[in-house]
């Protein structure tokens, strides 16, 4: 069974004219690589209800699951206006694939188990106090995640809300093959190298050291996850792990989606 990985897709900003639109172009890469699965961790687009729209073209036109976790930017929903995150959150679990509270049986012993995950500044750098990260803000730039998501609790709470769903769910599974999904960074591996001028500040708000001891306590065998915008994979105490972004267009070293997204995708083979 070959799965196919990626994140951070940033459909909207993506787009360019004259180019297939970003999800047709993943379409087209998947069909190439024969997947039997996609794991989408995170970051399709700055607005919920264009999220879900590619999900759902994507899911009709696969032909094999089509699996999601919300990124930070996926409820940002700076379009359409909801200020409430929880409801953004339960429009998402209403998408069959998204494993929110959802962990998700591939069959032959194999189960996705994921969520967004959040932040608790554990990857910050110990330069700077809790009350220095609390403030989302540093060198004239703001962590944008201050202004557009609302979740009604801290981020330490949001991190442990989530971090407390996902160790249940690994606990119902334990002794099955797991693959785990989140979109913050689960492994300080993936974080910006030190010394940086910016991200000894901003890696705090790239998830959470935390997830790592769910890997080990588990015996995850895949981890994947997303948010940073890097293309690597690390092994670490038997669990594989997979940032696959595709990110920005700035950011890319062809013109072509297509092709970005071939040197992007990651396949797992169980």
């Amino acid at each position: 069974m070959n799965i196919g990985v990626i994140s951070d897709l940033h459909v909207d900003l993506n787009e360019l004219a004259g180019e297939p639109p970003i999800e047709e172009a993943l379409l087209a890469v998947a069909d190439e690589r024969g997947l039997d699965g996609l794991i989408i961790a995170g970051d399709i687009s700055n607005d919920m209800n264009r999220s879900l729209d590619v999900l759902y073209w994507l899911k009709e036109r696969c032909g094999f699951p089509v699996l999601f976790v919300p990124g930070n930017h996926d409820y940002w929903s700076k379009d359409n206006g909801i200020a409430d995150t929880w409801h953004i959150y339960r429009q998402f679990q209403t998408f069959d694939g998204c494993l929110s509270e959802k962990p998700y049986d591939l069959g032959n012993g194999w189960v996705v188990i994921g969520n967004s995950g959040w932040y608790d500044y554990t990857m910050g750098e110990p330069d700077y106090s809790f009350a220095d990260f609390e403030r989302m803000h540093a060198m004239d730039r703001t962590w944008q995640d201050s202004v557009y998501v609302k979740w009604d609790r801290s981020n330490r709470d949001i991190h442990r809300y989530f971090y407390e769903r996902m160790e249940r769910e690994l606990a119902e599974h334990q002794g099955k093959s797991i693959v785990m999904v989140t979109h913050m960074l689960a492994h300080p591996y993936f974080k910006v190298p030190m010394p940086h001028p910016q991200w000894s500040y901003f890696n705090a708000f790239l998830g959470s050291t935390e997830y790592a001891d769910l890997y080990r306590r588990y015996g995850v065998r895949y981890g994947i996850m997303g948010h940073v915008h890097y293309r690597k994979t690390y092994a670490d105490e038997g669990t594989e792990m997979v940032c696959a972004c595709l990110g920005y267009r700035k950011e890319w070293r062809n013109a072509s989606a297509v092709q970005e997204i071939r040197d992007c995708l990651r396949v797992i083979s169980l």
